[in-house]
């Protein structure tokens, strides 16, 4: 019985499947298919073993479990006939792969049908063999398909040239056997054959250089004169394809001219004819003709430097971005990526047009073409480029606002040629789009007003007349709120009139307005209301007439459900009706913030950018890159220990904007407390800072009896733009004055016990010692002076010294006396390091460290652990 007559169960079987309405009728059907073909292979079925192999494949291909049906494919296979053999190596093809164990029995059935007298057969072998063929199998069969690629056949030529490039991706070593066929298939005629040649040399050219030096030295002007011949060939109906003959073997033939020309002056120079010819003959009306004119711009971009062909290259690429088919115009993108770097006066060209795809309604296009802008930009362009940029970030779509800010602050930060031109750029994104501003991005806004010190009248009028327009932009609201706040009576005088500058009247009752709106908006956050509290404390010393109208809008928040708020509110209510004498002080303007300093940190480049979130990599000295890990995984101590960091490049950037040390205040003993005594109230009474650790001279809260239970600083603190005067009183009387007689007495001298110095760590390199120092009246403070010798001849630069303790210990790291430790002990680096022990007389001191440095810019890393600390600190 013929199994594929009309009345066969298979289509029976199809039919039944696809009449199935629920998955679990279908499930039915081939439970019970797959039960009858069970039964049929246990009884050894030879007169419908294809059939119910055909049916395995239809049930494999719907996702079902098949594996019990493995062997039948190689007993098909096995089989004299060709029709059973055809399904068995489909089967074979279907449903194993090379990493089944069962293929290892067909490999003899293999390599009979590779030598059999019907070309069918042999056709059979090569396909079966061309998909799965594992290592194994190509060792035993590669001289059958090398043999096979001189067959008087071309489609068996054809298809044992695939079998090959499967070969030698299994098994490179045996590259070198098929370069010589591989070669001789170049000079074919039939199309097919040449196609399957061109790409079999073309992977012989990446697997093996003894390969590609003889396919360069022997056939690329053969491959030249190939492609010329079927780049001026006649219509011929056979390969004709939109009017280009065989546009396959074309691209083909580039690929590989592209393998060969690479990091080779002579081949690059003989194919530059013919590229040419390819690049300007080419018709692009048609899908056939663009994918060959971007395969010869691949080409021409890859091959050693033709400057005339790269210009021309560029040029089809600008074309391509004109075209309507978004997936052309994409890649053109992506090629126009790569070809910056190698002609970017060609690229510059097509930036009216670059600029038309950022404006696009496909957003991959959208986002394609603006990396492509912001890789263009440079000092000569940055102007009009920008400007078109924040026009379009007008009317752009809500999704793409953020990646169109992003790269705009950007650009105008890396390229801006003045910072009048830079202010007047952000505060325009500010406007448009200043709810998509990153933090980091109107930190640095702030930096650059407080270094234009000739700008700062111009800054806050232009930021007044924005808020006017765009009060909804919440940065635009913040930064407003800073400044007015910071030059608020220069927006009053109009002092620094610019001749660009309209002029502009504004009344103190109008700078409070917008302080006011801010901070009532329903919309503006924790952040922006604590900001606009401190403009208005600072505006209650400058606008002496809407002091008490200021002090009504403080009042206000004193009831807050807002911690933060609440308690700024108070003590803010303090200050401006208890203590009107040090107000002016209080609220003097900000120092200029260190512009340099806080590049530095942002860019990593500083010590203070140590304690990032990402760790960097050292190489140690044995060559094994190591992750840095965190400072909490210094310590390897119990879940109940868990270590507390700290760093002696330790700190925020927007400490910066405050110009105060916001680490965690310690104890301070002896003649530091004396003269920071005065500091340390104004830091606890306007809640900067960590709450002191309780002690017998801890000072006394003027403004709340709980005033250890203050909440930790957020970086609202470090924008609250309050100056606070770093001046020291002549006498602790005057101060006491000040504060309504609540400063500290300055403790005796005395200068406690005496505890015998350590050496915490030595290496071959560096040693360590620790010298103690303690207070009487404080046991639980510690302070030890750390002292680095080098040991080595080398100087060490970028000197960190990073420590951990357990939880039950707190540390504070002062900065380094340097970060360069002279060779061979010529000198040394010293730094201060205050523990407090809150189990002082249970628990002893125990640190881990770990010690950073570059030897000649190579990084090394040292660490240890300091158990060897005097009893009783």
């Amino acid at each position: 019985m013929n199994p594929f007559s009309s009345g066969t169960r298979l289509r029976d079987m199809i039919r039944a499947i696809r009449a199935c309405k629920t998955a679990a009728e279908e499930r039915a059907v081939v439970r019970k298919e797959c039960a009858a073909i069970r039964a049929a292979i246990n009884e050894n079925d030879n007169d419908y073993r294809h059939r119910n192999l055909a049916k395995l494949m239809f049930i494999h291909m719907l996702g079902y479990p098949t594996h019990f049906g493995q062997m039948e494919c190689l007993k098909l296979i096995a089989s004299p006939g060709f029709p059973e053999k055809r399904i068995g190596y489909l089967g074979l093809m279907l449903l194993l792969d090379e990493r089944q164990e069962v293929l290892m029995l067909v490999t003899n059935s293999l390599k009979q049908d590779l030598n059999h007298t019907n070309q069918y057969i042999v056709g059979l072998a090569l396909c079966a063999l061309g998909n799965i063929c594992s290592a194994e199998m190509a060792r035993d069969l590669a001289p059958e398909v090398e043999r096979l690629l001189q067959f008087r056949d071309p489609n068996i030529r054809k298809k044992a040239a695939l079998c090959s490039i499967r070969i030698i991706k299994k098994v490179p070593d045996l590259a070198e056997n098929f370069i010589n066929p591989a070669t001789s298939l170049l000079r074919e005629k039939h199309h097919g054959v040449l196609i399957t040649g061109v790409q079999l040399c073309t992977d012989l050219c990446k697997i093996s250089t003894e390969a590609l030096e003889h396919i360069r030295k022997k056939c690329t002007d053969g491959l030249v004169r190939t492609l010329k011949d079927l780049a001026n060939s006649p219509y011929s109906p056979e390969y004709d394809i939109a009017g280009i003959t065989d546009p396959f073997l074309h691209i083909r033939l580039l690929k590989l001219l592209r393998v060969l020309g690479e990091g080779d002056a002579d081949a690059s120079d003989s194919m530059n004819d013919i590229l040419a010819q390819v690049a300007t003959k080419t018709e692009s009306n048609k899908v056939a003709g663009n994918a060959i004119l971007y395969e010869c711009v691949q080409t021409i971009m890859s091959i050693e430097d033709n400057g005339g062909l790269r210009v021309l290259a560029i040029n089809i690429l600008g074309r391509f971005l004109s075209n309507r088919d978004n997936n052309i115009r994409y890649v053109a993108l992506n090629m126009l990526m790569k070809a910056v770097t190698a002609d970017g006066q060609a690229v510059q060209r097509h930036r009216a047009t670059i600029l038309e795809c950022v404006k696009d309604s496909d957003a991959s296009i959208r986002k394609r073409a603006l990396e492509l802008v912001y890789v263009l930009v440079n000092e000569t362009n940055v102007k009009p480029l920008v400007k078109e940029l924040i026009d379009y970030l007008e009317v752009s779509d809500l999704d793409f606002k953020g990646d169109l800010t992003a790269k705009i602050c950007s650009i105008v930060a890396k390229f801006s040629p003045e910072k009048i031109w830079y202010i007047d750029q952000m505060l325009k994104v500010l406007s448009e789009a200043g709810n998509f501003v990153k933090d980091e991005v109107w930190y640095a806004l702030i930096v650059v007003i407080s270094n234009a010190s000739e700008l700062h009248g111009y800054t806050v009028r232009a930021l007044y007349r924005a808020f006017q327009m765009s009060a909804e932009q919440e940065i635009l609201v913040r930064v407003t709120v800073w400044c007015i706040g910071e030059y608020g009576d220069m927006l009053v005088n109009n002092v620094g009139m610019l001749d660009i500058e309209d002029p502009i009247t504004v009344t103190e009752s109008d700078a409070v307005d917008v302080v006011e709106i801010a901070i009532k908006r329903h919309a503006s956050d924790l952040t922006t209301k604590a900001m606009a509290l401190v403009a208005l404390l600072k505006h209650s010393s400058r606008f002496p007439s809407c002091s008490e109208r200021i002090k009504e809008i403080i009042v206000q928040f004193k009831g807050s459900f807002v911690l933060e708020l609440q308690q700024r509110a108070i003590e803010f209510n303090s200050i401006i009706t208890k203590h009107q004498n040090i107000r002016s002080t209080l609220v003097e303007r900000m120092p200029v913030l260190d512009e340099a300093t806080f590049i530095g940190r942002r860019d990593g480049s500083l010590p203070g950018a140590a304690s990032t979130t990402t760790a960097p990599s050292v190489s140690l000295p044995n060559g094994v890159a190591k992750p840095v890990a965190p400072l909490v995984d210094l310590l390897d101590l119990s879940a109940d220990d868990t270590p507390a960091p700290s760093s002696s490049g330790g700190g925020d950037l927007l400490q910066d904007l405050l110009g105060v040390d916001l680490s965690p205040a310690t104890q301070q003993s002896g003649a530091g407390q004396a003269s920071k005594s005065g500091n340390d109230v104004l830091l606890d009474l306007l809640s900067i800072g960590s709450p002191s650790i309780q002690s017998s001279s801890s000072t006394v809260d003027i403004l709340s009896s709980n005033s250890n239970n203050k909440a930790p600083v957020s970086s609202l603190d470090d924008l609250s733009s309050l100056a606070l005067s770093t001046k020291t009183t002549s006498n602790a009387a005057s101060m006491m004055d000040l504060l309504d007689g609540f400063a500290p007495s300055p403790p005796a001298e005395n200068n406690g016990p005496v505890y015998p110095s350590i050496n915490a760590f030595e290496s071959s390199s560096l040693r360590l010692t620790f010298n103690f120092s303690k207070q009487p009246e404080n046991p639980q403070t510690t302070v030890i002076q750390a002292t680095f010798v080098n040991l080595s001849s080398n100087t060490y630069t970028d000197f960190v010294f990073q420590a951990a303790v357990p939880k039950f210990l707190q540390l504070h790291l002062d900065p380094a006396s340097s970060n360069t430790l002279p060779a061979a002990g010529n000198g040394s680096i010293t730094q201060n390091l205050k523990i407090n022990n809150s189990q002082h007389g249970k628990k002893s001191l125990v640190m881990r460290i770990r010690i950073a440095y570059k030897i000649n810019g190579k990084d090394t890393l040292e660490e240890g652990q300091v158990n060897n600390f005097p009893r009783g600190l």
